[in-house]
Parts: structure tokens; sequence; C-alpha cells
């Protein structure tokens, strides 16, 4: 399997619109995936552990609506 980088800008078209000091707060919380550190103060996100995480919380929501 091929691992696919995406920049934080990219994040939005996948649906999440928080600003970077929110998602770090989130990453430090264990909340949400880690950055992978690309070059000097360059960062990108594993593309399918964001996937993974949207899902995650449709399938959290899902269960939550059954009880």
């Amino acid at each position: 399997m091929s691992v696919r980088l995406i920049p934080y800008e990219a994040l939005k078209s996948k649906g999440v619109p928080y600003s970077k000091p929110h998602l770090w707060r989130l990453e430090k919380a264990g909340k949400f995936p880690r950055r992978v550190p690309i070059g000097a103060g360059r960062y990108a996100y594993v593309e399918h552990e964001i996937d993974e995480h949207n899902a995650r919380l449709v399938a959290e929501r899902d269960a939550g609506a059954a009880v």
C-alpha cells in the first residue's frame, strides 16, 4: 500500500475545517491523527488516517443514534 501525504491546506476538502492550533491541541490529546514532518518547518498528514478518523466520527455518531 502506498502512503499518500496531504498538506494542511488539503484537510478542508476532507471535511476538516479546523485551524492549525486547534488541530495541534487535538493531536496532543490523541483525538486527531499526528502530523508527519516532511521538511524544515513543513508537515503533512497521512491521507488514509484522516479518512479513517472521519469514518470513526460517523460510526460514533451512528452508534449514539442507535441507543
